[in-house]
């Protein structure tokens, strides 16, 4: 049986991009968002995950597409695993491709479809991978806002507004809020449900309809993207996960891997400060 393999990396000349080429077998992605699109080309085996309450399967030669902050998971959907080359581009990024391209909508645009069985889009999206690889700059760019624009013309729409009364978002936001100056030393939930003025299952209930995760988990995530951002800095991991509320830096790695798809170790080595 093949080894698992993940490359979590960036290339200058795609700015606002992360790029992951990965083979998983056993590796699963526990329930997480992103603040980034996800677009992600299948190039073998099956990947299956769980979003909007639905199980989705992507085959080899399709495109599985995840908005910004909508949760969703992953894992093998065939006993040999998949392997894919994803692309997370920055909201802005798509957003300035639809200005440019006049894509109709106002706001932010929202990917309509989650799984499209397209081997050319595909093949675009392994391209870009490889024009960065061979470092290509300009073929990348290109490349990228070529694929960009396809998916936007022919899979896009306007974004979904956030569900639940404005009164019940303004809690979630106080709460989301209180938590993000906390990460080290977070309040218990009675506690927080205390600071924006509910109760612990009110306030449970409403974030979990504005974010699809409660707080603790969430707070994990956030946890993650802290430590994502120390790690870009040059700050060791253990230093990093103990800055970000952690016990250790063994479980900073557990969820590290649980959303990026690999160790904060290799992440920091592809920064080139490993």
């Amino acid at each position: 049986m093949a080894e698992e393999t993940a490359r979590y990396w960036t290339h200058p000349a795609l700015p606002g991009v992360d790029l992951l080429t990965a083979r998983y077998i056993r590796h699963s992605f526990g329930r997480h968002t992103h603040d980034t699109y996800v677009i992600a080309a299948i190039t073998e085996g099956v990947e299956e995950f769980h979003h909007r309450g639905s199980t989705e399967r992507a085959g080899a030669g399709s495109v599985a597409l995840v908005n910004p902050d909508v949760v969703h998971t992953g894992h093998s959907g065939a006993p040999d695993g998949w392997s894919y080359r994803v692309l997370y581009p920055e909201a802005g990024l798509v957003a300035a491709v639809a200005e440019e391209i006049g894509t109709p909508g106002r706001g932010l645009p929202g990917f309509t479809e989650v799984v499209i069985p397209d081997a050319r889009l595909a093949g675009m999206v392994a391209e870009i991978h490889r024009a960065a690889e061979r470092d290509d700059g300009l073929a990348a760019d290109t490349l990228l806002r070529l694929t960009v624009a396809r998916l936007l013309r022919a899979h896009a729409g306007p974004a979904p507004t956030g569900p639940g009364p404005a009164t019940g978002r303004r809690t979630v936001r106080q709460a989301r809020d209180i938590l993000e100056t906390r990460l080290a030393e977070p309040p218990t939930l009675e506690e927080l449900a205390a600071a924006v003025g509910t109760r612990p299952f009110p306030l449970l209930r409403a974030f979990r309809d504005a974010h699809g995760l409660p707080p603790h988990t969430w707070l994990n995530q956030q946890r993650v993207r802290r430590a994502r951002l120390l790690l870009d800095a040059g700050v060791p991991p253990a230093h990093a996960a103990a800055e970000v509320g952690f016990v250790d830096q063994a479980h900073l790695t557990r969820h590290f891997r649980r959303i990026v798809g690999v160790p904060p170790g290799a992440y920091r080595r592809e920064r080139g400060r490993g």
